[in-house]
């Protein structure tokens, strides 16, 4: 199995997943047009992708969805609550319980729920049958169930969106630095840190900080608090740009 990012940030998502024949794309947060030229930094093309699973119906996840879908034969997979927020059962969504695990071809694909402000977010766990790709972006607090969600993880894509003293010092409204610190926004690099502490991340061959704001974290923050959680090099985590995702990585 192997997984790569297109983008990754408050301009738009997409992580591409894939195992033998099959690929999947998580969340498509850009049209068919930039969809495709980033792919093609990949050596993909946008036919060879079976699916879209989507993570909530925010327009960074969602936004290119239901055209990229159309324009090129994709089967989209949302919870019953993000499909139906997002209108994605006008283009035959294939609804999830966001509980149950479910295949796609070659992939394994097993749903998660987590807190943020959105109908029904989920993220995902991707397994091939010999190793598991856990992704958290886009959650407020870390729960029990996330976190034996992805314990047993080889790799890990996990969202680092903000360091919480240049949220609070920085120039965002109060009610924006509420939503984004609360229990139903966005995990700082602190929290992201204690995940990694409390799932013990020793198995671990692949970390990505992911979903970085450009206005209130740098990546030279968000890697080394992983880092010191790992005690590892801050330069082993890897790093989930909104401009060129980051490239295959494999387990």
């Amino acid at each position: 199995m192997r997984f790569a990012s297109l983008g990754s940030g408050s301009k738009g998502n997409a992580l591409l997943v894939e195992s033998g024949r099959t690929r999947v794309l998580l969340d498509c947060g850009f049209g068919p047009r930039e969809l495709a030229r980033r792919l093609a930094r990949l050596e993909v093309a946008a036919e060879s992708i079976a699916a879209v699973l989507v993570t909530h119906e925010h327009a960074d996840h969602v936004g290119g969805a239901a055209r990229c879908a159309a324009r090129y034969g994709w089967t989209v997979h949302a919870s019953h609550g993000t499909a139906a927020a997002a209108g994605l059962d006008a283009i035959g969504a294939r609804r999830f319980d966001s509980h149950a695990r479910f295949a796609i071809d070659d992939l394994e694909i097993h749903p998660y729920p987590v807190p943020h402000d959105a109908r029904e977010p989920t993220q995902f766990v991707f397994s091939d049958g010999a190793a598991r790709l856990g992704v958290l972006t886009d959650a407020g607090t870390i729960t029990p169930h996330i976190v034996a969600m992805l314990k047993d993880c080889a790799a890990l894509v996990l969202e680092c969106n903000h360091d919480a003293g240049m949220l609070a010092e920085g120039r965002y409204p109060p009610p924006l630095k509420r939503r984004i610190a609360g229990e139903f926004g966005h995990l700082d690099n602190a929290a992201a840190a204690d995940l990694l502490r409390t799932i013990d991340g020793r198995q671990l061959r692949h970390v990505i900080a992911a979903h970085l704001s450009e206005e209130n974290n740098t990546p030279e923050l968000a890697c080394a608090a992983l880092a010191q959680a790992l005690g590892c090099s801050a330069d082993w985590i890897g790093v989930a740009t909104q401009s060129d995702g980051f490239a295959w990585r494999a387990i």
